[in-house]
């Protein structure tokens, strides 16, 4: 069928994006919101608007029943989850699907199945996939968990079998840590997800953390190369970029293959992400997961290769096969996103919402800024912090970050603590300059450079 409207399922930067591909398609778009987001930015786009309920998420963003009620008296044809809150979820997929809708996003039985890590694995396996080294299933009891650490040696990471963005997961030195991380991880697990299923996997030192987007129509499957995403705080990323400037080329290729191949196994529609470690000194790289959504950084996989992921998620849902092949599919220069969230990083960063005063951002070649922001706009205090994203590109890494350098100076907003001196900070480090990072080199940076450059309150984990 052809899409003529959609109803937005989400907020914030990603919601006014989806707004602006799908007014670029010409089609109509609807946008749900909490009491608290009644003058976002997405609201004031949309054609038309829907108040779902209470700010709390569990009473609005959340509410299956709520957003689905609201498509159907609105009278979309579509609904597009954007990432976070119920875009992984199956049910609200197969909800949507069960009131004549079409889910912008995989089948709720990929979602199910890819989105239960466990599952993936074995799905990634039978499709030649390369899996860290780790269970072969979910783990019962800490019996289980220390035989599999036997096996596997230490450090070891426990994993939540369900959900992501770092949460359940635990890492073990010894004996000694697994058997108290384990029952805290299960509990975390249960109370973030509601599935408190465990499993194990060997820790990859100096991993760096490489993630390859995906787009499928359920019949053809291409890639669209890999994003390097090792800048991570508490397992969260930071900073992205595409592509993976250190890969070797038979690296890149294999890697960009294996995703392929994933997606093939599961008939795969609309746009993914699959995720590994790259062990730099191995050249070996090993699958984690797969994010059946778009991604927060999917911007710079768009400037390397002018492919608009969110129009062809759109395309794809309305039955339209991929407008391109893996031919067509070619990547250009060097990008990078930096996240910009209300955050005070001289604080520990400790969550800042308030009124933007004064915003100012930067114009040129190869600059873009997807953000919710407006003047006069107050962030509400109950959602995730970030605020916009910083997307910078040119011919080569070196260029790029002067680029970025020069955009973030440029970036004004006033009026909240914002993370633009994390970021300026970053851009400027010779290590980073160097590409000499992995995924728990943030963190350690934090501690030592930033905070010897800004005074940073150190964070208590």
């Amino acid at each position: 069928m052809t899409i003529r409207s959609i109803l937005v399922a989400n907020r914030g930067e990603i919601a006014v994006r989806i707004i602006k591909a799908a007014k670029a398609l010409g089609i109509r778009t609807v946008q749900v919101h909490s009491a608290a987001d009644a003058d976002m930015l997405a609201v004031k786009l949309a054609d038309e608007a829907i108040d779902i309920g209470s700010p709390a998420p569990k009473k609005s963003y959340l509410n299956i029943e709520a957003v689905v009620n609201a498509a159907k008296a609105a009278g979309v044809d579509a609904v597009h989850p954007g990432y976070g809150f119920l875009s992984e979820n199956a049910d609200f997929a197969d909800a949507v699907e069960a009131a004549g809708l079409v889910f912008i996003g995989p089948k709720g039985d990929a979602i199910r199945l890819l989105g239960d890590k466990v599952a993936a694995r074995a799905v990634a396996a039978k499709a030649g996939v390369p899996t860290v080294p780790g269970s072969a299933g979910r783990l019962a009891t800490i019996e289980e968990a220390r035989a599999v650490a036997a096996k596997t040696g230490f450090p070891i990471m426990i994993k939540a079998a369900a959900g992501g963005g770092g949460r359940g997961i635990r890492i073990a030195a010894d004996l000694a840590d697994l058997e108290r991380h384990f029952p805290q991880a299960s509990a975390e697990a249960l109370a973030a997800f509601g599935d408190g299923g465990l499993y194990l996997e060997k820790v990859i030192t100096k991993a760096r953390h490489v993630e390859v987007q995906i787009l499928g129509d359920g019949t053809n499957f291409v890639h669209c190369f890999e994003r390097e995403c090792s800048l991570q705080r508490r397992r969260q990323k930071v900073w992205e970029e595409a592509p993976s400037f250190l890969l070797p080329a038979e690296v890149r290729a294999k890697l960009c293959d294996s995703a392929v191949a994933l997606a093939r196994e599961v008939a795969y529609r609309g746009a993914g992400t699959v995720e590994y470690l790259y062990d730099e000194t191995t050249r070996e790289f090993y699958f984690i997961e797969v994010n059946t959504r778009i991604q927060v950084e999917h911007p710079v996989t768009e400037m390397i290769t002018g492919i608009d992921l969110v129009s062809e998620m759109i395309r794809v849902a309305g039955g339209a096969p991929l407008s391109i092949s893996q031919a067509d599919v070619e990547a250009f220069g060097h990008a990078i996103e930096c996240r910009i969230n209300a955050e005070d990083p001289a604080k520990a960063f400790m969550p800042a919402p308030g009124t933007i005063s004064r915003l100012v951002v930067p114009e040129g070649e190869g600059i873009r800024f997807d953000t919710m922001l407006y003047e006069g706009y107050t962030i509400p205090p109950f959602y995730d912090s970030l605020v916009g994203k910083l997307i910078v590109w040119a011919e080569t890494r070196e260029a790029c970050l002067e680029r970025l350098r020069q955009a973030l100076s440029g970036l004004v907003i006033e009026g909240i603590p914002t993370t633009i001196p994390l970021h300026l900070a970053l851009a400027s480090d010779a290590s980073v300059a160097r590409g000499a990072f992995d995924t728990r080199f943030l963190e350690r940076w934090l501690e030592t450079e930033f905070a010897a450059k800004t005074g940073a309150t150190a964070e208590v984990a």
